[in-house]
């Protein structure tokens, strides 16, 4: 009988691309990995940020300037996380939105300080 039997025999939902199907779950487990390098980034730039050097020779200016480059280091492997076929399909756009953010807040905090 071939493939049409195997097509009437198949159940409504049993087709693995449903409309109803948003990957919520797929989502969840795709983030962990980026959560986990978000979110010590975003505490390096908190703490490029938060660092105020004496002077220009204060070692708390390299300081904060390694913290930005850290957080700027960590935003561009997200993103090429981030850029993968399986993260582009499945992620929204707004995981791109925020180690952008975050990358040009510790970089421009890593070049004025």
């Amino acid at each position: 009988m071939g493939p049409h039997r195997d097509a009437r025999l198949r159940l409504p939902r049993e087709d693995v691309d449903l409309p109803e199907d948003r990957g919520g779950c797929l989502r969840a487990v795709l983030g962990v990995p980026l959560v986990v390098l978000y979110v010590p980034a975003v505490y390096s730039c908190y703490v490029a940020l938060a660092v105020r050097p004496a002077s220009p020779y204060d070692q708390l200016r390299d300081d904060a300037r390694f913290m930005g480059g850290f957080s700027v280091f960590l935003c561009l492997l997200g993103l090429l996380i981030t850029i993968t076929p399986l993260y582009r399909r499945t992620m929204g756009r707004w995981w791109f939105a925020a180690p952008v953010l975050i990358a040009a807040t510790a970089y421009a905090r890593a070049r004025t300080v």
